[in-house]
Formats: C-alpha cells, sequence, structure tokens
C-alpha cells in the first residue's frame, strides 16, 4: 500500500516537472521575439520590459504549481482563488501558444537557410528594411497580445445573459398544446459563479418570459453538490405553471473530484437528489413524464448522461425513458451531451420530435454573426450550439448559463432559450 502511494506520488511530481517544464521552456522562446524587437530600446526601459514579462512569467507558474498541490491534476477546475486563478492562466499561456506559430514558422526558415549555407542578412530582409525575423517576431506579439486582450474581455460577458428566441412548428402537436412556451436552461456550473446581482437577473430574465414549462439539461455543478449551498434559493425561484425538470450532466456525477471513499462520492449523488427536490424542481433520471389538456397528451423524456465519447460517464438509458410513450403524439427528450442525438435518438427514436441539450458551451469562446457561426469546439461536435434539423426532428444545444474553466466568454454569451413550440 505504502509502495502504490509513493509511485502515485512520483507520477504525480514528474507530470508536474514535465507541465511547468512546458510551460517554462514556452515563456523563455516566447521571451526571445520581446528581446529581438525590443534592441532600439534604451537599457533601463529594455530591463523594464523584461522584468515585467518575467513577473507575468512568475505568476503563471507559481498559478500552476498552486493549483495542482491545492486541487490536484484531475481537477483544473475547482472554486474559489483557482476560478481566478486558472482564468488568468488560460489568458496569458494561451495568447503565447498562438503567438509562437510566426516564430517558429521564422526560426524552421532560419534553419533551412542555415542548412543550405545560404544564410546573409540580405536574404534575412523582406525588401522593406525590416528583416522577416522582426516582422514575424511582432507578429507573434501582435497575435499573443490581440488573443490575451480578448480573453481579458471575455471577463466581462459572464453574466451578460441573451436570451435566444425561436418557434418550432410541428405538424403532430396536439392542438391543446399550441403555442406552448419553454425556457431551457443548460450547464449553470455553480461552483464558478461569483456575482449574486449578476445570477439574479438571469432569474428575473427567465421569469419575464412567463414559461409554460421550464427544463434544465445538466451540469449544476462543477464537482460536488456542496457548490450549490450558496445558490439554492436563487434558483429555487424558478417557477412555472408545468414545473420545472431537469436531468443530469457529466459534472453532476462528481467525477472529477477527489473523493475519500466510495461512500462519500455517493453521499454526494443523494445530495443531488435531495437538493434538486428541496428548489422544486423534478429530476428525471432515465424516466418520462405526461402532460394532459383536453385528454390530448405530449411527453417530456428525461435521460442521465450519457455521450457518444468514452470519456464520459454514461449511465443514460433512452429505451428505459421511451418506454411507455410509444402512442403518445409529440415527445420532448433532454439529454445533456449533444453527440447522443446522432449516435442514438436520430437513428433509433425518430419520434422525438425536438431533443434538447447542452455540455458544449459553444466552448466559451467563438464567433456568431449572421453569415459566420464559429468555435473551436466544432472540431469536437457536430452540433455545439443553436438549432439542428434532420428530416422532421429538431436538436436544440443551448450555450450554457454558466462557465466553467476559463472565467469568460468571447462572442458565446450565456444563454437562456425560449421556445414556442406551434402546430403547423
Amino acid at each position: 500500500m505504502a509502495g502504490a502511494v509513493v509511485v502515485s506520488l512520483m507520477r504525480s511530481l514528474t507530470g508536474l516537472l514535465l507541465f511547468l517544464g512546458f510551460f517554462l521552456l514556452l515563456d523563455l522562446y516566447f521571451f526571445q521575439a520581446v528581446r529581438h524587437v525590443s534592441q532600439s530600446l534604451p537599457y533601463r526601459g529594455r530591463m523594464t520590459l523584461y522584468a515585467g514579462y518575467w513577473l507575468v512569467a512568475a505568476f503563471g507558474l507559481v498559478a500552476m504549481l498552486y493549483i495542482f498541490l491545492r486541487i490536484g491534476p484531475p481537477n483544473l477546475k475547482g472554486g474559489g482563488i483557482a476560478i481566478y486563478l486558472f482564468s488568468g492562466i488560460f489568458s496569458i499561456y494561451l495568447g503565447k501558444l498562438v503567438g509562437v506559430f510566426p516564430l517558429i514558422v521564422d526560426d524552421l526558415r532560419r534553419i533551412g537557410l542555415w542548412g543550405y549555407g545560404k544564410l546573409s542578412p540580405q536574404q534575412l530582409t523582406d525588401g522593406t528594411g525590416i528583416s522577416r525575423a522582426t516582422f514575424l517576431s511582432w507578429l507573434g506579439i501582435t497575435v499573443a497580445g490581440l488573443l490575451f486582450g480578448l480573453l481579458m474581455w471575455g471577463r466581462s460577458n459572464l453574466y451578460a445573459y441573451r436570451v435566444h428566441r425561436m418557434r418550432l412548428r410541428f405538424p403532430n402537436l396536439p392542438p391543446a398544446f399550441d403555442g406552448l412556451r419553454v425556457v431551457q436552461l443548460s450547464d449553470i456550473h455553480s461552483g464558478s459563479l461569483s456575482d449574486q446581482a449578476g445570477v439574479q437577473a438571469g432569474i428575473d430574465q427567465v421569469l419575464a418570459l412567463k414559461p409554460d414549462l421550464i427544463l434544465f439539461t445538466g451540469d449544476l455543478v462543477n464537482d460536488r453538490t456542496v457548490e450549490m449551498t450558496d445558490w439554492k434559493q436563487t434558483f429555487a425561484q424558478l417557477k412555472a405553471p408545468m414545473g420545472v425538470y431537469s436531468v443530469l450532466g457529466n459534472h453532476d456525477y462528481g467525477e472529477y473530484a477527489q473523493w475519500p471513499s466510495a461512500e462519500d462520492k455517493a453521499r454526494n449523488m443523494a445530495d443531488m437528489l435531495t437538493l434538486q427536490r428541496e428548489m422544486g424542481w423534478k429530476l428525471l433520471l432515465n424516466e418520462h413524464v405526461l402532460f394532459t389538456r383536453e385528454d390530448q397528451q405530449i411527453a417530456l423524456l428525461g435521460v442521465e448522461n450519457w455521450s457518444a465519447s468514452a470519456r464520459f460517464v454514461s449511465p443514460g438509458d433512452l429505451p428505459k425513458a421511451y418506454a411507455g410513450t410509444e402512442n403518445v403524439p409529440f415527445k420532448v427528450l433532454m439529454s445533456h451531451d449533444p453527440s447522443h442525438w446522432d449516435a442514438e435518438i436520430r437513428t433509433r427514436y425518430p419520434d422525438i420530435d425536438l431533443t434538447l441539450a447542452g455540455h458544449t458551451h459553444g466552448m466559451q469562446f467563438g464567433v456568431e454573426l449572421s453569415w459566420l457561426k464559429w468555435s473551436p469546439v466544432k472540431w469536437l461536435y457536430k452540433q455545439w450550439a443553436g438549432l439542428y434539423t434532420e428530416g422532421r426532428q429538431y436538436l436544440y444545444v443551448n450555450r450554457g448559463f454558466g462557465f466553467i474553466g476559463y472565467q469568460g466568454r468571447v462572442g458565446i454569451r450565456p444563454e437562456i432559450t425560449l421556445i414556442e413550440l406551434r402546430r403547423s
């Protein structure tokens, strides 16, 4: 037992040293560009610039060390000060990681010229009086600076909720439910929230929409149910005539926390179930509920987390939730991970009319214009934000109410979704 603990510690320390070593080398490499473009500055100016650069770099490395020792390598999300530290690290080093590419291009070019024995001052000039090395150094620094500025600006959008409104038409929607107003929320991540007034403003926006039904599609917390302690009364304000229903997301199972024992992890899940009940939410665990108006019915199905990726816990059981709804003419499904749609829902359950998902957050970084919709998360998820249609089936992927990891949103604002169901 002691030997296993020692081996585990050594592996963790080795991982930490490799991790810190990589970012130290990144700092050293990027510093060469800073030093190159600052050659014309007076000595005192250069020293001030260099000192500032290495102070910021030292902050990043010390912050990484703190997060590792305080929270551990499996979970860089955490709570409290770790959120701010992680956000700062992310902003600093993502900019540098992107900014080094022009520098790498220049070094590869120089190595190639050196290999052919052709390296000379004339061949390092682009003909306009500035060397290619200087140009590419400035390009790398500019790119890194712009990205850092964007990420810092994104912190101002954390509670700038945007209401996405849409009207969806279905020929099989029972007339009694024509005009039903459904609000979807997703990915609250209460362990990251810190602005009570900002969150309350979001709750007020939801209630002002006067929904008939409120649906939450998972990830109430980052890791532990206790994160909701200070937010329980706030989210308990969410009320609707037909109720508030929810499902679990991958973060709600405590998979990313380090638990003293299996019993503690199980207790955390029991607390999650109790918490949602005390808030007045009905948690659907691979089950369904039927709504009846004027002898007409629609079905709401909710599954536990189900993902097409083996990286995520997947206790979801759609066959179990579906059983008993075969003859209901209209069905809405809540499933946290949008990869579920192509993998099972669309192919095996063509009579599920509308699926509501979340999970991706739109990566909290991207561009959404009338003519352009892009985020790096599209390389991981085919359906990552907004409405998708296949045949007569719809999927809506909510961009998330909260945030995790990077404490900001660039181009992808937190979302409240209002869907009006209409009979066509």
